[in-house]
């Protein structure tokens, strides 16, 4: 059941954020003036057509025709309801969210949740407590240490370590009194399957604990450190732990991930934790599954590109592949790392320093370098069978390449590396269908750009629209020389209508939202109307010319309902066509006047 939240509590929520910081954490801005510009995240664009109003709040793309607020765009980008994007910026705010009389069943389910989060942090304690204060810890502390783990970062991410007993945990958390039941649901201990009683699940492990973004721990990774199986141990899935949503060490990466501008994504804990100990903190892991929508959804909340840094083994390639389909789904922008020597991030640091491990980061190529270089790689081009197999794969990567000489360079380097012409790959991309389109790659974002056939009349409604907007009362003249009904765009008509009805019950709109009850369109067309510029500095100059040309538009119609209505009249023999000639002659008098003033 969703939250109710009030008018004052939203109010709140969008006077406190920062458009500017929160668009800027999705889309490189370059200010201009009194707006900022950058490349649109909803639709594919080299320039760029997507704007912002920080002192309104508001933004517009004038080419896919996106626009509104804050939580507008929240809602756009992470592809989630108005209402969970208000809910998502209070959070990201720490603005507790307005209270409400829950439900039984919510009572206990967040009573459920809580004693979960209670548990897990005491878990976290006694795991650390074990490593870094009791004997039993001197193998775990052997193991961190020759992973070249000191104790700072052994402090700064909770490390410890599961004992080699069987119930050490148990029994310490039997003592205290907390429930069996609660404590099997975490997971932390398992009923045995012979005989009364539980044990523990992690024994002789290295334990890392798993934070949600909040550093909250929900779950725990052990490594074991001896010979056994499996070498990594997972928490189960639980009402906290849902490795689907969960990236390790965002909790600790996400301010570095918006300053850096990107994401590192490495395989495992140990990736993580020795890439950050290095001093680069922008890194996390997805928990022993394969990289998901939702990962790569949360991390472009801080970033827009990510890269992709996996073992340099067949598995960790394979991986890769496997994330690059997903993340390839979205609107992030993509790399890949490649480390030498077979290695893992960790393995090289270690053997070769962060300084050079920064450079092979700068070095990293594009998804289809990295394709095509996969498909070389398990190809046998010695043959003309295998070249032909390897081709056949490469067509749909050189298809989605949208830059026209970035394919032209690649159609040719492939040309070489499996000596065929360039011709016959163009042939059979054409042939194919996919030699000069480009997918869009995530279809809850990305907009379709539309052309709006764009005439004096529909910039002159904007101007007026924008007048009204920001000194109400001049609608009341607007008005007086121009029937709202007589405008020629009818979502002028409705936002105009909207604000006149406003403005007479005493009332101002100072949020574009509140007119999203009317449709998409009207937001987007009120936020180009505030949004673009004018292109004259005297606003009532500009106002004066625009009532004048839409007044003149209205009298063009009047004039013709009434000489109409007069001639009809004539061939009636009614007297009163004189009536409608007047009227129809004064109307014509006046724009005259109008358009000798132009």
């Amino acid at each position: 059941m969703a939250i109710f939240l009030p008018d004052e509590f939203v109010e709140r929520v969008r006077s406190e954020s920062d458009l500017v910081s929160v668009v800027s954490s999705y889309v490189q801005l370059k200010r201009r003036g009194n707006r900022y510009w950058g490349c649109c995240p909803f639709h594919q664009e080299d320039t760029p057509s997507f704007s912002l109003k920080p002192d309104e709040g508001f933004f517009y793309c004038f080419g896919c025709h996106a626009g509104g607020n804050v939580f507008k765009f929240i809602s756009l980008i992470e592809n989630i309801s108005y209402y969970d994007a208000i809910v998502l910026q209070a959070e990201r705010l720490n603005i507790p969210l307005p209270e409400r009389e829950k439900t039984p069943q919510e009572i206990a389910r967040d009573k459920k949740l809580a004693a979960l989060r209670e548990v897990h942090e005491l878990a976290g304690k006694f795991f650390h407590n074990c490593l870094t204060v009791t004997p039993y810890g001197k193998a775990g502390l052997e193991y961190f240490h020759n992973r070249g783990i000191g104790d700072d970062i052994i402090k700064e991410f909770n490390l410890g370590f599961a004992p080699d007993a069987w119930s050490k945990l148990t029994d310490a958390f039997a003592k205290r009194g907390l429930d069996t039941e609660l404590l099997l649901e975490s997971g932390l201990v398992v009923k045995r399957q012979q005989g009364n009683g539980e044990y523990d699940r992690f024994r002789n492990r290295a334990m890392i604990p798993i934070m949600d973004e909040r550093g909250r721990v929900c779950g725990f990774g052990g490594r074991i450190i001896s010979d056994g199986q499996p070498k990594y141990l997972n928490s189960p899935e639980t009402m906290l732990f849902n490795k689907r949503r969960l990236l390790f060490g965002l909790d600790k990466a996400h301010r570095h991930i918006s300053q850096a501008g990107f994401s590192l994504v490495v395989e495992g804990y140990m990736d993580v934790i020795s890439v950050y100990a290095a001093g680069i903190k922008n890194v996390v892991a997805s928990l022993g599954t394969a990289f998901t929508v939702e990962q790569c959804k949360k991390l472009l909340r801080y970033a827009p590109a990510i890269y992709f840094c996996y073992d340099s083994d067949r598995a960790g390639q394979e991986a890769i592949a496997r994330a690059l389909g997903i993340a390839g789904e979205t609107n992030a922008e993509i790399k890949v790392v490649q480390l030498p020597d077979g290695k893992d991030p960790d393995e090289f640091i270690r053997k070769h320093g962060v300084d050079e491990f920064r450079q092979v980061i700068g070095q990293a190529i594009s998804v289809v370098e990295f394709q095509l270089k996969h498909i070389l790689a398990h190809s046998d081009i010695n043959g003309l069978e295998g070249r032909l197999r390897a081709l056949t794969e490469m067509l749909p990567v050189l298809g989605s390449i949208k830059n026209t000489a970035e394919r032209s360079a690649y159609i040719s380097k492939v040309a070489q590396l499996l000596s065929v012409s360039e011709n016959d790959i163009l042939v059979e991309l054409t042939k194919k269908g996919n030699g000069f389109s480009h997918q869009p790659r995530d279809n809850s974002k990305v907009r379709d750009v539309v052309h709006q056939v764009d005439d004096a009349s529909r910039r002159a409604g904007r101007v007026i629209i924008r007048m009204v907007w920001n000194e109400p009362a001049i609608v009341e003249h607007f008005v007086s020389l121009v029937p709202i009904e007589s405008l020629p765009e009818a979502i002028h008509k409705q936002i105009l209508t909207v604000l006149y009805d406003k403005y007479r019950a005493g009332e101002q709109v100072t949020d574009i939202m509140s007119l999203s009850s009317l449709g998409e369109d009207v937001v987007a067309e009120l936020s180009r109307a505030l949004v673009e510029d004018l292109g004259q500095e005297d606003i009532s100059l500009l106002y004066e010319a625009c009532v004048r040309q839409l007044r003149r538009s209205y009298l063009v119609s009047q004039y013709k309902v009434h000489s109409e209505n007069a001639e009809r009249l004539r061939q009636q023999g009614d007297a009163k066509y004189m009536e409608e000639l007047a009227i129809s002659q004064k109307i014509k008098q006046e724009m005259d006047e109008l358009q000798s003033v132009d």
